[in-house]
């Protein structure tokens, strides 16, 4: 089979990447809101944590469950999918730019575009180019990723009611600077994230290859080298558990970098005031300070029951799909 150009590989995985993003994300929508309600509620998210004395007594969010209920209750299930627009506008250019320049990095330093001369990199490699994909797909679709935030927080009744004014109000308030509220963060945050997501997600398929090779020699099969969709599944379900249960203290910060200042429902708590936190450092001593560990990690059960099918869908989707895709494009 004729291995595809340059321009075509690129627009392969930018397409199979944003199409493999579009439906993670879509299918996990609800878990996410569930998840930033949590992330930016000051007060706590447990009801274990209400009896503390040095913590506020009134909580809008006490559990997943309730959360759920309560969400449903007062907002209906489109609720759940609040914000899936700017979700989907940052989340498909974010995989398509992630995927397209991870594959360049991987291309570079093998030496060949081709995906299966790929599996044989060094694991630290698989590492590293993963980190710098994330950063670039960061800086690329940030702004959506704000906007995102902000309408998946708000609740009812609704401070902005769509998109546009919620950028209006932030370039009023903010400043261009306003849409990239939280990037260090969210830089120093993606780094690990995406550098464990994809390095264990290629260390996790080379572990099923090694197991398939080794039923294959045992059964006299040929098979060993190819994985099954399941096989993805679970590769993927792995490295997206793996990478959040890491880095969710970082999403917390950067969820508060996102908020601060911005109007909020009284009903929903204590809102995060304009320059609350000076930086990454100041944030984290201060969220320790007054809601301790457990405030490092609000959202921490949707978070990882997210990641996982998130992780697993996006993966085996961008591997389907760049295969479909392949085959139309080596076929003309």
């Amino acid at each position: 089979m004729e291995e595809p150009g340059q321009l075509k590989r690129a627009l392969l995985d930018a397409s199979a990447g944003a199409i493999a993003g579009g439906i993670s994300r879509t299918v996990t929508s609800p878990l996410d809101v569930i998840k930033i309600r949590f992330q930016v509620q000051l007060e706590p998210t447990a009801s274990w944590a209400l009896i503390r004395r040095d913590l506020p007594g009134s909580s809008k969010y006490t559990g997943m469950f309730q959360a759920t209920k309560e969400i449903f209750r007062e907002e209906g299930l489109p609720g759940f999918w609040r914000g899936n627009v700017p979700a989907l506008l940052m989340v498909m250019p974010y995989t398509a730019i992630q995927f397209a320049v991870l594959h360049k990095l991987k291309t570079f330093v093998s030496g060949s575009s081709k995906t299966a001369d790929h599996i044989n990199l060094s694991p630290y490699l698989s590492y590293i180019s993963g980190a710098l994909a994330g950063c670039a797909a960061t800086v690329g679709s940030y702004p959506f990723d704000l906007l995102r935030t902000i309408l998946a927080s708000q609740g009812e009744p609704k401070i902005y009611p769509n998109m546009s004014s919620a950028i209006f109000d932030i370039l009023r308030t903010r400043g261009f600077r306003g849409l990239y509220a939280g990037l260090s963060p969210t830089l120093v945050e993606i780094i690990p994230y995406a550098g464990l997501q994809f390095g264990t997600y290629d260390t996790f398929k080379r572990w099923c290859m090694a197991w398939n090779n080794l039923r294959s020699s045992s059964i006299s099969s040929t098979t060993g080298d190819s994985l099954s969709s399941f096989q993805l599944f679970i590769c993927g379900l792995a490295a997206g558990t793996c990478a959040k249960l890491v880095c969710h203290p970082l999403d917390v910060v950067k969820k508060r970098f996102q908020i601060e200042g911005l109007q909020r429902h009284p009903k929903y708590g204590a809102r995060v005031e304009q320059c609350a936190y000076r930086n990454l450092f100041d944030a984290l001593h201060r969220i320790l300070k007054s809601e301790g560990w457990h405030g490092l990690y609000k959202g921490i059960v949707p978070s990882t029951i997210k990641a996982a099918p998130a992780g697993a869908v996006t993966f085996v989707a961008y591997e389907f799909t760049s295969d479909w895709l392949e085959s139309i494009f080596t076929s003309t």
